[in-house]
């Protein structure tokens, strides 16, 4: 009896079947609200409160902010539609598994390891951020350097990791049911927050006086939240920059190809508009909420913002329940980063199943987690990430849709059975060095090398490819066809229930906590310089209380619907 237990748990564990060699089947795809809830989950994340920060911090002026970020985000959304998860649906394959179909196994080897690596560190950075709002209570100081200055906050990392692995071996399904409850509080949260230290800013700019109109804003964010570089200020950042920080952010998982892990349970291609709910709830209006929340504690503290982590503005904007949103925020985003890695790791370890690959990837990221530089260096890796796997998504692509067209054989390197697909590795690697000396002389800044290092990293592996064997009439491949429906077939929406009445009412709470919270905000914002320190120290009890309310009425309601659903189906 005493050995049945454990030898369950692992038989349990190794049942977690998520796809990571073979193409996902029909019955294991996955509708429209799962994609919005994860994509909204990952990028309403706790990485945006430093992230819209920066903007305050490097200089940027409101009109660059503002206005780039619509346009950077487009990119980001077209990027997963017409690039990511066309290829996705396709194959209904991972990135991690197509390549060596591509590129052969060392080709796959070497960038699978070196995209976990890459996504372990990622993920530490979203835990860092997480623990450093639950430092506060335990009064650990700020943690804004290279290393921890208490060893309490290591403790605290520990415990915040051990929580995202847990959710990452549950799988998809699991990460987008806990992205479905938590994305539409996080959200909430950064409105919340800007709408209550709006105030502060305001009373800092009496030449501004009340703020009547938009215009008014405008001129009170040009004044007090982005005003542009300061006089003793190097390296300010302009629109272009803004535009490409918001399109470079995910740039490993869209052009970059590695969001197939997610898109190949997509019913459709046009799916890769949901990430519509990450770019422009996440990426953009998070991003300007924690530029708003980041002006305005550094004014209430009396400290700069580049002093305060993550941690400091969330509670100084929304007390307890800003801790809370930072935690869960990080959650979010580290689950599926977590997961991504484990199922790149899956390659170079292939008896081992995921879920020990993905705790071994945990392991690696809560240590890598435990050094706050992971994210006060955040969107300078973030840049080198994205260029550095970048190019291998430009091979796919070329190999996948352009091959057929200009004449050159799909997977010619599979077909002739090498190993290595030498045009991939040199086409790969010559661009990266092209890159990196671009970067260190100076010709360019590293923002701005995407789409150079794409054209670059294309032409290479057609023209090799060409020269070593691609224009060769070679034999198929053994089919991997996957038992799904095709783009144009028609596929069915799971059976809908009709509902019930007590769903509806415990819906119907969950959504009066967060008007509630939304409202208490409003109440904050329009407060006199006399009675708003009462009212926001009355917000911060309150909408800790509507905080507990959402989450287990949410909750609820779900269990409810998933329950529904399975007996309608």
């Amino acid at each position: 009896m005493a050995e049945s237990k454990p030898s369950g748990i692992i038989e349990r564990l190794d049942k977690l079947n998520e796809f990571e060699r073979q193409p996902v089947t029909a019955d294991k795809l996955q509708s429209g609200r799962h994609f919005a809830g994860v994509f909204a989950g990952e990028h309403v994340a706790a990485t945006e409160f430093v992230i819209g920060a920066l903007f305050v911090s490097k200089g940027a002026h409101t009109c660059d902010v503002i206005v780039g970020l619509v346009f950077g985000n487009l990119l980001a959304v077209l990027s997963w539609v017409l690039v990511c998860a066309p290829i996705a649906v396709k194959t209904r394959l991972t990135l991690y598994w197509y390549l060596r179909k591509i590129g052969g196994p060392v080709v796959m080897v070497i960038y699978n390891i070196l995209n976990a690596l890459m996504y372990c560190i990622l993920a530490g950075a979203m835990i860092t951020v997480s623990a450093s709002a639950l430092r506060i209570p335990f009064g650990i100081p700020d943690q804004i350097g290279w290393l921890p200055n208490d060893i309490r906050f290591v403790f605290v990392v520990l415990v915040v990791g051990a929580v995202v692995v847990t959710l990452a071996i549950w799988g998809f399904r699991k990460l987008a049911q806990f992205a479905e409850i938590c994305s539409p509080w996080m959200f909430l949260m950064f409105i919340a927050g800007a709408l209550a230290l709006m105030p502060a800013i305001i009373a800092d700019a009496p030449e501004i006086g009340k703020l009547r109109s938009f215009h008014d804003f405008w001129r009170l964010a040009d004044a007090r939240i982005w005003p542009g570089p300061q006089p003793d200020q190097e390296g300010a950042w302009g629109f272009l920059h803004i535009m490409f920080i918001a399109w470079i952010c995910n740039l490993a998982m869209h052009v970059g190809l590695s969001d197939m892990a997610l898109f190949r349970y997509a019913k459709r291609a046009s799916y890769g508009f949901y990430s519509t709910f990450g770019m422009y709830l996440g990426h953009y209006l998070a991003w300007i909420c924690a530029g708003i929340m980041g002006a305005g504690a550094a004014i209430i503290i009396g400290k700069p913002l580049t002093a305060l982590d993550s941690g400091s503005v969330a509670t100084t904007a929304l007390g307890v329940a800003g801790a809370i949103a930072v935690v869960i925020a990080g959650w979010t985003t580290s689950n599926p980063t977590i997961y991504r890695a484990g199922l790149a790791l899956q390659i170079a370890t292939p008896n081992w199943p995921r879920w020990l690959v993905t705790l071994l990837a945990g392991v690696v990221t809560t240590i890598v987690a435990c050094s706050p530089f992971v994210f006060t260096k955040l969107l300078g890796f973030v840049a080198i990430y994205g260029i550095l796997l970048m190019p291998v998504g430009a091979i796919v692509f070329v190999e996948h849709w352009l091959f057929p067209k200009i004449g050159l054989t799909q997977y010619w390197a599979s077909r002739k059975g090498l190993t290595v697909n030498w045009p991939a590795l040199i086409a790969w690697w010559v661009t990266l060095i092209g890159c990196v000396l671009s970067w260190a002389l100076g010709y360019i800044h590293e923002f701005f090398l995407v789409v150079p290092a794409w054209i670059c990293t294309a032409i290479l592996y057609i023209v090799l490819s060409a020269v070593f064997g691609a224009r060769e009439k070679l034999g198929e491949l053994p089919e991997e066809a996957p038992a799904v429906a095709s783009e144009g077939e028609q596929m069915g929406e799971a059976p809908r229930s009709s509902g019930s009445r007590t769903r509806a009412a415990v819906g119907l709470i969950a959504v009066a906590a967060l008007l509630f919270c939304f409202g208490t905000a409003l109440w904050v914002a329009v407060s006199a310089n006399d009675v708003y320190a009462t009212r926001l120290a009355y917000f911060k009890k309150a909408i800790l209380y509507a905080t507990g309310v959402y989450f287990i009425f949410g909750t609820i309601w779900l269990i409810l619907k998933e329950t529904s659903e399975k007996r309608a189906a």
